[in-house]
């Protein structure tokens, strides 16, 4: 039986048609204004509000209700409270109120904060985000929300989003104001979040380790097969994986998550999910949640949703796209190229403030996406370059150009282009291939972001995209505001921003050895690993843009450096562990056994015949024997380092030596195991192989 979508979808969230039809009008009215023209919601409205919600969740199933919001962690939090309350005759009511609606008073003690709270200081303060509808998620209200410190530092991913929002918007409508439009009352960003998983069999997850405690193998020699044939991408889908994917169909539409697209990727066992774009911080809030029932619905069916990086060495690991751009509330677009010059100036304008972000905010970008899972893709021929780069296509670079070189006209496949102080050229969108290569890639309407990894939350990325096109709107908007001619000086603005900073425009093969030294003479950024990317977060320029903007603080910028640097370095620390665990425990004792029944093998063989042919079982024992003494060396140097590594207490030389150093010796000893799998017997190993886990999904 199928399911009716449109019945389902949004059944478990607490959307504007629950507030409309639950809301008396005039409480409906200023809850709406709360969202749209952020005036404050007074008490008797929050009320009023909560205990719609309330009956609502009960209705539904519900209860508890939770404060749900995204600490520094970069997953999820919540506290469940029942909505029970004492009558005083022993039994109950069920009671939400505003306040709690409005407020709540998680333990902050735990969480990371990078130095703006000690240990000892156990509160922390979570708010309701009414721009964010609240859900029903396994029986408990879930409030989406945000989570700040006893002292009103940010401690939550949110909060400097929605921030980064609201900057965007202002200094997105100077930009239109510019061109008259003073109808336009908000100018939103909006996201849709692509996303790429593993699956495999919960049975042979349970016998390995390293994915047990660090999301990816850490050992694994590389089967005879793997993507060589291109025959997984888009190929029909196994009936235990459509299963899957419509179970967790079912439970994202019921939580209005707007789930589209569904296939099969590159590497065997790896798929792909892909939502319909939506406001940033709710699409932030859904790809939370997409990931979080990702892992559950696979439990259900026996399999294990992994969404590491880089789960599987020597084939393509897992990114997330975040497909990036900008609408007005009257439905408008701003980066669709328009169909007269006088829309494609503002077009132009636009698409020159992104230029001029993206080139002077290269490091910003790469930060946020570093982390030790992601630097295993970035410059692999599976995932963008570490390098920056915008990808326009053809057409809109012959444009760029002919504005640049004040040619009176341009021909190319567009047609005839005519570009002079008092116009600005019609052209076609979506006139060239994509290019795959590209770190941001203009796709007609929007850019898409491609260098997140899998697991990683999409918010640090939209932060830092919303803050650094705002602050290029406003200097846009402080010099066009001040103009007597402001076609001639609109004009000279477009070209003097691609003038300067065309470096950024590259449409070529990012893949190609040639682009990174093409880059350096650019004179662009190649910040290969995290621990080289994160130190420039506290660069003089950085520390500027977001404290003058009010993003975030000086502490609360060092304090997420910390955050991430720390959680590079333990995550490493984790795998090295990890491998030497594995190497002491399992792999050193298993092949010492298979050795000796091969020797024993050999002496039996000798009892019977003295002088009997044992030369396989010999140069299996002498083969084994030398590779298994250079897993125990390799072993050791590792556990040393790791121990030389703890010592150290600054935390960017800590996570440099961790990226140098601890990396580079658990690169040397899986290469011993990987070679001493390829030469044991399988009854002797002791982990599931390879192709074991990336077949494992039986049909």
């Amino acid at each position: 039986m199928r399911t009716n979508v449109t019945e389902i979808f949004g059944s478990k969230v607490f959307d504007d048609r629950c507030m409309k039809a639950k809301l008396p009008k005039d409480i409906y009215k200023k809850y709406k204004a709360t969202i749209e023209e952020g005036k404050p919601l007074d008490p008797e409205c929050a009320s009023t509000i909560a205990t719609a919600m309330k009956d609502w969740a009960i209705e539904n199933g519900a209860t508890h209700y939770t404060h749900w919001f995204q600490p520094m962690t970069g997953i999820t939090a919540e506290k469940h409270d029942a909505f029970i309350t004492p009558s005083g005759d022993g039994s109950i009511i069920m009671e939400f109120s505003g306040k709690e609606l409005i407020k709540g008073e998680p333990d902050a003690s735990s969480f990371p904060n990078g130095g703006l709270r000690d240990t000892y200081e156990a509160r922390g303060y979570t708010g309701w985000d009414p721009t964010s509808c609240v859900f029903i998620k396994e029986g408990i209200l879930c409030i989406p929300s945000v989570f700040m410190s006893y002292n009103g530092e940010s401690l939550d991913k949110k909060t400097p989003l929605l921030k980064s929002q609201e900057l965007l918007n202002r200094q997105a409508l100077r930009i239109l104001k510019l061109f008259g439009k003073t109808d336009v009352k908000r100018v939103n960003t909006t996201v849709g979040a692509e996303q790429e998983y593993f699956l495999i069999d919960k049975n042979l997850w349970d016998k390995r380790k390293d994915l047990i405690y660090t999301g990816r193998t850490l050992y694994g020699a590389r089967p005879p097969k793997t993507q060589e044939l291109d025959d997984h991408y888009f190929g029909v889908l196994k009936p235990k994986v459509a299963r899957f994917m419509d179970d967790l169909n079912v439970e994202l539409w019921k939580l209005g998550v707007l789930a589209k697209t569904q296939h099969n990727e590159v590497a065997p066992a790896q798929h792909e999910l892909a939502p319909i774009f939506t406001l940033t911080n709710v699409a932030t809030d859904q790809n939370q949640l997409t990931m979080e029932i990702m892992k559950k619905v696979a439990l259900r069916h026996g399999l294990v949703c992994l969404l590491h990086e880089k789960p599987f060495a020597g084939i393509n690991g897992s990114g997330k796209h975040n497909n990036w751009s900008m609408a007005t509330d009257q439905g408008e677009n701003l980066l669709e190229p328009g169909a007269t010059p006088e829309e494609n100036a503002q077009f132009l304008l636009v698409l020159a403030a992104l230029v001029k972000a993206v080139d002077e905010n290269q490091d910003l970008l790469r930060i946020s996406v570093a982390s030790a899972g992601n630097d295993h893709r970035l410059g692999a021929q599976e995932a963008p370059p570490a390098i920056i780069s915008i990808f326009t296509g053809t057409d809109l670079e012959a444009i760029i150009e002919c504005i640049i070189e004040d040619k009176p006209q341009c021909n190319h496949s567009a047609g005839k282009i005519e570009i002079g102080v008092d116009s600005l050229p019609e052209f076609k969108k979506d006139n060239t291939d994509r290019n795959r290569t590209s770190p941001f890639a203009f796709t007609g309407n929007k850019f898409e972001f491609r260098m997140l990894g899998s697991q990683l939350s999409i918010s640090c990325p939209n932060i830092m995209l919303n803050t650094i096109v705002a602050q290029a709107f406003k200097e846009f908007a402080d010099r066009l505001e001040a103009s007597s001619d402001l076609q001639k000086d609109l004009h000279d603005l477009i070209k003097e921003t691609f003038t300067k900073h065309k470096r950024i425009i590259f449409n070529g093969n990012g893949y190609d050895d040639s682009w990174v030294v093409e880059a350096q003479n650019r004179g662009l950024l190649n910040l290969r690993t995290t621990y080289e990317a994160l130190p420039h977060y506290m660069d003089a320029k950085n520390v500027e843009l977001f404290t003058s903007n009010h993003i975030y603080t000086v502490n609360e910028m060092k304090a997420r450096m910390d955050v991430l640097i720390e959680e590079y370095s333990k995550a490493i620390n984790i795998e090295a562990e990890t491998m030497v665990n594995m190497a002491k425990k399992n792999i050193i004792p298993s092949v010492l056994k298979y050795i000796k029944d091969l020797s024993e093998t050999v002496a039996v063989k000798k009892s019977i015949v003295a002088d009997l042919d044992c030369i396989t079982e010999e140069a299996m024992i002498k083969k084994l024997n030398k590779l298994i003494h250079e897993v125990y060396t390799k072993t050791e140097l590792l556990a040393d380092d790791i121990v030389a590594a703890n010592g150290i207490s600054d935390n960017i030389k800590n996570a440099t030596y961790y990226g140098e150093s601890v990396l580079a010796k658990m690169v040397d000893l899986r290469a011993v195991v990987d070679e001493i799998e390829q030469n044991c017997s399988k009854e002797y190993w002791p982990f599931p192989s390879y192709g074991d886990l990336l077949y494992s999904v039986a049909d």
